[in-house]
C-alpha cells in the first residue's frame, strides 16, 4: 500500500493542494484592510497637517520677535524708524493697539484671534529688518482658513506702554492663541 492510496488522496487532489484558494485570500486582503484603516485613523494625518503649520506659525513669530529685539538693542534701544508712506513703524506704533504686519496701506483690518485695530490706516511694515539682515523675509503665516500674503502676513503686532512687544499668529488650528512676547 502506497502513501497516496493511505490518506485517499489521488494524484490530481495531491496538485490542487499546493497554492491558496480564493476565500483564504479574501481573508488575508481583508484583515490587511481593516490593520490599514485602524492604523491610518491612528496616525490622523489631518491633525498632524495643523499640528505642522501651528509650529511654523511658533517659530516665524519667535523670529519676528527676536529680530525685531536685535534691531532694538543695534539701535540703542530703538525700535525700527523707516517706514513706507502711510504704514506704520514700530517707534509709531500706538501703546495697545493691534496692527496687521504687512506692506499695504489699508485694508490690515483682517480677521484675527486678536482684533487688529490699526488696521484701516496701514500695515506694520518690518521689510526694514530684512534689508537690515535681521530676517531673511518677512514671514507669512501658513495658509489655514484664510490666505495670507505678504501684504497682510498673518501675524500681528502689539506694543504696549512698557514697550513690551507682542508678536500673534491670526490663526491657531489647534485651539490654542499662538503668541510670543518679549
Amino acid at each position: 500500500m502506497n502513501i497516496r492510496s493511505f490518506w485517499g488522496l489521488s494524484k490530481n487532489m495531491k496538485r490542487n493542494l499546493k497554492g491558496f484558494t480564493l476565500i483564504e485570500l479574501l481573508i488575508v486582503i481583508t484583515i490587511i484592510a481593516i490593520l490599514a484603516s485602524i492604523v491610518f485613523v491612528a496616525l490622523d494625518p489631518l491633525t498632524r497637517f495643523r499640528q505642522a503649520r501651528d509650529s511654523r506659525r511658533w517659530a516665524d513669530a519667535s523670529a519676528l520677535l527676536s529680530a525685531i529685539k536685535v534691531n532694538q538693542i543695534d539701535n540703542g534701544g530703538f525700535y525700527l524708524s523707516t517706514t513706507t508712506a502711510a504704514n506704520y513703524s514700530v517707534n509709531s506704533m500706538v501703546a495697545g493697539t493691534v496692527y496687521m504686519i504687512g506692506t499695504v496701506n489699508t485694508g490690515c483690518d483682517k480677521t484675527c484671534i486678536t482684533s487688529v485695530s490699526g488696521g484701516t490706516s496701514g500695515c506694520v511694515d518690518l521689510s526694514a529688518l530684512v534689508t537690515g539682515g535681521y530676517l531673511g523675509s518677512v514671514p507669512i503665516s501658513p495658509n489655514g482658513v484664510t490666505t495670507w500674503t505678504s501684504a497682510t502676513t498673518g501675524y500681528t503686532l502689539q506694543k504696549d506702554s512698557n514697550g513690551i512687544i507682542t508678536v500673534r499668529a491670526c490663526e491657531g488650528e489647534q485651539g490654542t492663541e499662538i503668541k510670543v512676547a518679549r
